[in-house]
């Protein structure tokens, strides 16, 4: 069976084999061309999207589904860069770091499934980005120098587009009302707005209007407590002449 369909999508044995058996994840041009030749009239079409959100942690599926259409997102980082401003090579790097550890596979999946993610700054309407990173990830080398450069450049590219903030948080504020840890808001359609945390491989969404609006005050207040955008890209781009 394996060789067959194979032959007929355009992928290797090894590969339908290993989505047959869920250690991979099919791509969407890889469902539609299974879907035609398999006379499924559309049957695996329709599930595309459960199993794009297959390719992501458990903990993380529903935010991602809530992340696709989102207008606006505000999130605040203080382990690793965000993951929609991750390069490849840095994305590989911080799965790499996972204890226990991942097999390679589960690796590669999550780093494309990651970067497809990336997929928002192309939308129209442009949604409101604001990322608010704590100054030490920005120092933290992970998966070596080259690769922490690169990072630091794509961030600048990314926040020279009209609807991305990128705002530092330096690490010898006196003032800092986060020390509760990362969180991300989220501006949906028609003023609904949640709130999402993850710690650990767990995660929790908030809608409960006290708690999302007891959170959003807290961005607030932390973006007036960090370097403004200018700023920001400034410490950046010092932090480049260092690397």
């Amino acid at each position: 069976m394996p060789e067959g369909l194979g032959k007929l999508v355009g992928y290797s044995p090894s590969s339908i084999a290993s989505f047959e058996q869920g250690r991979r994840i099919p791509t969407p041009a890889a469902i539609d061309k299974a879907d035609e030749v398999l006379g499924a009239g559309g049957l695996l079409i329709a599930l595309k999207e459960e199993v794009a959100k297959a390719q992501y942690p458990a903990f993380f599926r529903d935010m991602a589904g809530l992340e696709a259409k989102a207008v606006g997102l505000c999130e605040y980082a203080v382990q690793v860069v965000p993951g929609l401003l991750q390069t490849d090579a840095y994305a590989r790097a911080v799965l790499r770091m996972r204890r226990p550890v991942l097999d390679d596979e589960i690796i590669e999946q999550r780093v494309v499934a990651r970067l497809a993610r990336q997929v928002i700054y192309a939308r129209r309407p442009a949604p409101l980005l604001s990322f608010l990173i704590e100054e030490v990830v920005l120092h933290r080398p992970i998966g070596g120098r080259e690769v922490l450069r690169g990072q630091l450049e794509q961030i600048l590219v990314l926040a020279g587009d009209r609807n991305v903030d990128v705002q530092i948080m330096p690490t010898d504020r006196e003032e800092h009302v986060g020390l509760d840890g990362a969180f991300t808001m989220i501006d949906l359609a028609k003023g609904e707005r949640l709130a999402y945390a993850a710690a650990q491989g767990d995660s929790r969404l908030y809608s409960d209007h006290t708690k999302v609006h007891e959170l959003g005050s807290r961005y607030g207040i932390l973006r007036a407590q960090a370097l403004t955008p200018r700023e920001s890209l400034a410490r950046i781009e010092g932090l480049l002449g260092e690397t």
